[in-house]
């Protein structure tokens, strides 16, 4: 695992608003990312892992799917189109 970042926001918006092209952009993108992880975790405990896609960054088990999607668009992890 990576080690934890400190500080109240992390990632910053500033970093996160180089990848989208405005924050609306961003809440819609982290958001979707953020159910889709959601849904991952919900399906690992059914047992079923056919249609989801885990978390594509290291995670810490506190943290939740929201910053988790962050951290995946601050990393580059997620291609970010304009039509989403």
């Amino acid at each position: 695992m990576s080690e934890k970042l400190e500080g109240i926001v992390s990632p910053s918006i500033d970093n996160l608003l180089r990848e989208v092209d405005s924050k609306y952009a961003l809440v819609m993108v982290a958001s979707k990312r953020a159910r889709q992880i959601n849904e991952y975790y919900s399906a690992l405990q059914d047992g079923s892992l056919f249609n989801n896609v885990g978390p594509l960054v290291d995670t810490f088990p506190e943290e939740k799917p929201l910053t988790i999607a962050l951290h995946e668009i601050d990393q580059k992890k997620l291609q970010v189109t304009a039509a989403e």
